[in-house]
């Protein structure tokens, strides 16, 4: 099995993982769009354990939302979403952004649709460029 790394956008916290993710969900509910000021968190699941950290583990601040199972980790420094192990303690969740390449899989699903953003269907349909538009 090959490993994948992964980073925060400053690079202080830096990890390793095995290239295998069982699941690679877009969850569209409102408390992933707050967590990723998107209109869906990107979020790849795997074992607990397909971890190791690289740097900057002390750096990482974790955030669980109250009565809720919904948590998110990110790195001090720089703000950007890191992986955690899930409240449940049954998976590591690696946000897909934080990747320096491409998982072994591609997204299975959208879920919690009903509450997906009302820009985001026009949105994906939007023109596209390949930097900042004139």
């Amino acid at each position: 099995m090959s490993t994948i790394s992964g980073s925060c956008l400053c690079g202080k916290v830096s990890f390793e993982s095995e290239d295998d993710f069982k699941k690679f969900h877009l969850c569209h509910c409102i408390q992933c769009q707050k967590a990723t000021g998107s209109a869906h968190a990107s979020n790849l699941f795997t074992a607990p354990k397909n971890i190791t950290w690289i740097s900057g583990l002390d750096s990482v601040k974790r955030f669980d939302v109250p009565g809720r199972a919904i948590s998110s980790a990110f790195c001090n420094n720089c703000g950007s979403n890191v992986p955690y192990i899930s409240r449940t303690r049954k998976a590591l969740v690696v946000p897909a952004g934080s990747l320096n390449g491409s998982p072994n899989i591609e997204p299975d699903s959208h879920i919690f649709c009903s509450e997906k953003a009302s820009w985001y269907d026009k949105a994906v349909n939007a023109k596209t460029f390949d930097k900042f538009s004139q």
